[in-house]
């Protein structure tokens, strides 16, 4: 008898792997808070700050040796949350203790319990949007889809591509050998689809849960236990997350060691440890670039995954209107202050100006001088009013970010200064424009290492064609996730898709609107492609779960 979940969430996995194949707008998860109920932000906001401040956060874990945590709202909120500190030895023998019973349930009854979390999580959207808010330093605004429909639609993307992969896999065949005169040859094959062993899921601090879902639903939905390690800065939802999938996996009748929580603080890191333990098979890993590498050069026999910001870049040769440029690349530079993985950072233009023609009689050039004070503004425009700005730009959550912010304006030629902005609900968020600055060509130490604060430089070049040039090299030897043109001369935009061709970089050509350069949808845009140093794989297609599980064959005479 097919398992309760499966028979609830079977035509949803059909629709989830429709929707992979065609590649459309499509997603079960809704971020409207209009379709959450009538007060629904006022009653999960009231909730949190009812559950979690003070609150010694409860995981009934194996192998529990104290407590740890200590996050900072970025708000000034009041958190002193502690949970559960596991040692890795024990976590990893729990979940090589469960695993049994998961890979023989087989893939109808993972992906179907896969898809009930991902529905119990939705509901609890706005409460996992309050812990990244005062976690992360993202907005209400921009946690509320990040961290709801935006990671739940990742994660689902992740069991599509998982039950789909194992799904061409027969249960049984026949095979059968003619021999002329002699009897023939047969034989009866079965296949059994198993998992590669422990996971381990590492998340990033300023997206704890869309960084990290695609890797731990890719990891559970292929029969593979996952030990999830947040960053210490921002474990909250992710803890939210494990305690609810550890119920749920009771509940269908499993064992919810299957996720466990590995937590750990800055001062007492664990991650380099346990990534090397032996029993970890499978790893996946979003954050900053020295940790990827790290990871990267000492990890070996194991399927590894990293995703790291890299260098997002801007070539600016012309657009058709130039108002509507500016304004869309004022607003990569200012969500989430500019601090997501995508975002830009480097703006090239060319010293022969920039072609344009909106609210002009005639095409024009606007002299590559005028473009710099130009961007300033638009930015200025999209933070005008503070209650808005704040909502756009969200908090700084590290100190260290601000002490790199405010270095850094003394390296170039400061075109808009990342000034303070009074938070009219939290006074103590420190909320900062993003910081524009103009810098030679030649000074490729600054532009092209990740800058890890809220700043963005413009580089004048002598050419568009320089232009392509050096952001293709920046997007090889640092990687990237995103690469944005402006340009309507068509010539320019074909070498640009080479260029995106060649080092595997996403493009986007021409953008204006509120469409964010970097901000990805599930179920129609591949994130990232492992073509590059940004990541070592794309983290959402085949290849990404395939190396989760292995095939073992028997056959017998038929």
């Amino acid at each position: 008898m097919a398992h309760p979940m499966f028979v609830k969430h079977q035509d949803l996995l059909g629709s989830a792997v429709h929707a992979i194949e065609s590649r459309g707008c499509w997603s079960p998860y809704s971020d409207d808070l209009a379709d959450y109920g009538e007060n629904a932000v006022e009653a999960g906001r009231k909730a949190f700050f009812e559950a979690y401040p003070d609150a010694q956060f409860y995981l009934d874990q194996p192998g529990v040796v104290g407590r740890g945590g200590g996050e900072a709202s970025p708000y000034g909120a009041a958190l002193n949350i502690s949970y559960p500190k596991c040692s890795a030895d024990a976590l990893i023998a729990a979940a090589k203790t469960a695993m049994p019973a998961w890979a023989k349930a087989g893939p109808d009854v993972r992906a179907g319990v896969c898809a009930e979390i991902l529905e119990r999580l939705n509901r609890r959207s706005i409460e996992l949007a309050f812990a990244t808010m005062h976690t992360t330093g993202q907005s209400f605004a921009a946690a509320f889809p990040e961290a709801g429909a935006g990671a739940q639609g990742r994660g689902l993307e992740a069991v599509a591509y998982a039950w789909r992969e194992m799904k061409h896999v027969p249960y049984r065949a026949t095979w059968e050998q003619e021999r002329g005169a002699r009897a023939p040859l047969k034989l009866e094959k079965r296949y059994a689809v198993m998992p590669r062993g422990v996971a381990l899921a590492f998340s990033c601090a300023e997206t704890p849960t869309s960084s990290s879902y695609p890797g731990i639903f890719a990891s559970l939905a292929t029969g593979n236990a996952v030990i999830v390690k947040p960053h210490p800065e921002a474990i909250l939802p992710l803890a939210i997350t494990v305690a609810l999938m550890r119920q749920t996996l009771k509940e269908a009748g499993f064992d919810p060691d299957l996720v466990s929580l590995l937590v750990d603080t800055a001062a007492a890191p664990v991650a380099r440890e346990v990534a090397l333990k032996p029993d970890v098979r499978i790893i996946d890993y979003a954050g900053d670039a020295e940790f990827g590498e790290w990871l990267e050069q000492n990890v070996h026999d194991v399927l590894l995954f990293t995703e790291k910001p890299g260098v997002s870049c801007v070539v600016v040769d012309g657009a058709a209107d130039y108002v509507g440029m500016l304004d869309n690349i004022a607003l990569s530079l200012t969500a989430n202050a500019g601090q997501r993985r995508g975002a830009p950072q480097v703006v090239f233009v060319s010293r022969q100006g920039v072609r344009a023609s909106t609210h002009m009689a005639h095409a024009a050039t606007i002299p590559a001088e005028r473009f710099g004070p130009d961007l300033a503004r638009a930015i200025g425009r999209r933070l005008e009013d503070a209650a808005a700005a704040c909502e756009l730009l969200g908090a700084i959550r590290s100190p260290a970010t601000q002490a790199r912010l405010d270095a850094l304006a003394e390296a170039g030629e400061v075109m808009r200064a990342a000034e303070p902005i009074a938070h009219p609900q939290w006074p103590e968020a420190v909320v900062r424009a993003p910081l524009l600055l103009q810098v030679p060509v030649d000074a490729g130490d600054l532009w092209m290492e990740e800058s890890g604060c809220p700043a963005a430089f413009i580089v004048e070049t002598a050419t568009t064609a320089q232009s392509l040039a050096l952001a293709e090299r920046a997007m090889r030897e640092k990687g990237s996730l995103m690469f944005s043109v402006y340009s309507d001369n068509e010539n320019i935009v074909q070498l640009a898709e080479e260029a995106s061709l060649r080092t595997g970089t996403p493009l986007a050509v021409g953008l204006v609107g509120d469409f964010v350069a970097g901000r990805t949808a599930a179920f129609s845009d591949y994130r990232a492609s492992g073509a590059n140093p940004a990541a070592r794989g794309c983290l959402t297609d085949g290849g990404f779960v395939a190396g989760r599980f292995f095939v073992v064959q028997s056959y017998r005479n038929a």
